[in-house]
């Protein structure tokens, strides 16, 4: 049975915070369609809250803590990542932000990506298509269609006949980013031969 990773990144600042209880649900409703599937889900999560002194410092001195390294290491591995911050002045989070400068630019390219935040008003939900998504297009991460974006007041709440509750919003991204996980090719190893294009095209010309 192919075992493939899941790694939810949290920018929450308290414990315990609605950005971790998000990140838990988005990953809890991955994990049960990739289980459906019969994969083996392998799931963690990074706190960038234990991490903010390192990543400050990691500015300074140009060199990640074991731990700093560690996480980005963790994220960068992942068959799927899913992204969640608090929304501070209209955006993310410093501390999300920070992290993300700190992961090459082409580590992530391909890798299936869910983006989710959570605010105290509905009013900062486009924060996910005006800040997160041109974020991870920039990392050439593959964002999946559904985004999750939750209110104080989507907590306890089913929606009702016009609007999708977030409950529902959870499963539908969750299935989405399993799907997506499942459809994406193993990553190449290190072992793999690396085929230069120049050589790609001289093969399709001889063919």
């Amino acid at each position: 049975m192919q075992t493939l990773k899941l790694v939810a990144v949290s920018a929450g600042l308290s414990a315990p915070s609605s950005t971790r209880l998000l990140a838990d649900r988005l990953l809890q409703a991955a994990r049960y369609r990739l289980a459906e599937q019969e994969y083996a889900v392998d799931v963690e999560v990074v706190e960038l809250r234990d991490l903010a002194v390192d990543i400050a410092k990691n500015f300074v001195t140009g060199f990640p803590s074991a731990a700093l390294q560690e996480a980005i290491d963790k994220v960068t591995g992942a068959d799927g990542v899913i992204a969640v911050t608090p929304v501070f002045t209209a955006s993310y989070s410093g501390l999300f932000k920070s992290f993300f400068d700190l992961v090459d630019p082409a580590a992530l390219t391909g890798t299936p990506v869910l983006i989710a935040a959570t605010g105290g008003t509905a009013r900062h939900s486009l924060v996910l298509d005006h800040a997160l998504r041109p974020l991870f297009a920039y990392l050439r991460a593959l964002v999946v269609p559904t985004a999750v974006y939750a209110a104080s007041e989507d907590w306890g709440t089913g929606g009702d006949e016009y609007t999708e509750g977030l409950p529902a919003r959870i499963t539908r991204a969750g299935n989405e980013f399993a799907d997506t996980v499942a459809a994406r090719p193993a990553r190449r190893t290190d072992d793999d031969e690396v085929v230069p294009f120049e050589k790609q095209l001289a093969d399709l010309r001889l063919d």
